[in-house]
């Protein structure tokens, strides 16, 4: 076989593909150490992820609370809060880090008397304004979807309305334990004390809601 047939033929563009995916992480890598973006992205994850899953609790307990027996409903009023919450993480981190990026490029560019557009580090800018912008819209849509998955699955006919509200708060809660599980993990301290405290949050929105609602 020849090279061009090898080419054309399924294991060769499977390599190619493998070759230009791996080629692509390690860039990432390579941009996100230059930027030092990492820590930046692990705090608009779980900050928005936290907004992502607090958001749509409020939405199933006050739906709840009034007696909405329509699932579809909730799912529309939960994925509008997911597009409104992505939409708006996207476009305010993408612009936000863009100005943060091209302020510190433009700071080097005046201290080494020297233009750096093309360079590795105007190429870093760029990709990590879209990574962030991708990090901070992507985690509150994660985390919310999560919280209206029974809601969805009762429009199948799987769950009854009342069991995917108890199913949808645990699900939701058990997420917001995760996230303080994680930044136990970051910040290397005790991982079940941060997992009880952002729990807590999500019982005390609980909690609160209720009694709103039996006034």
């Amino acid at each position: 076989m020849s090279g061009e047939d090898e080419k054309l033929s399924l294991p060769g563009v499977v390599k190619r593909l493998i070759k230009r995916v791996r080629a692509f992480f390690q860039r990432t890598r390579m941009y996100l150490r230059i930027t030092q973006m990492s820590p930046i992205a692990r705090r608009y994850f779980i900050k928005n992820g936290f907004d992502g899953s607090m958001t749509l609790l409020g939405i199933i307990v006050g739906s709840w609370i009034v007696g909405v027996t329509k699932p579809e409903i909730i799912v529309t009023a939960g994925l509008g809060a997911c597009l409104a919450m992505g939409l708006s993480g996207i476009f305010g981190a993408y612009m936000t880090e863009r100005a943060e990026r091209m302020r510190h490029l433009k700071t080097l560019e005046d201290t080494m008397l020297s233009d750096l557009s093309g360079s590795v580090l105007s190429d870093a800018s760029d990709f990590v304004s879209l990574y962030a912008a991708f990090v901070d819209g992507a985690s509150p849509i994660l985390t919310a979807v999560i919280a209206i998955i029974p809601f969805i699955l009762t429009l199948t006919g799987t769950f009854a309305i009342w069991d995917a509200y108890i199913v949808s708060l645990a699900l939701t809660l058990a997420t917001l334990f995760s996230l303080g599980l994680y930044l136990g993990r970051i910040a290397k301290e005790n991982m079940l004390l941060y997992g009880a405290i952002t729990l807590a949050a999500g019982v005390i929105t609980i909690t609160v809601a209720l009694i709103l609602g039996a006034i």
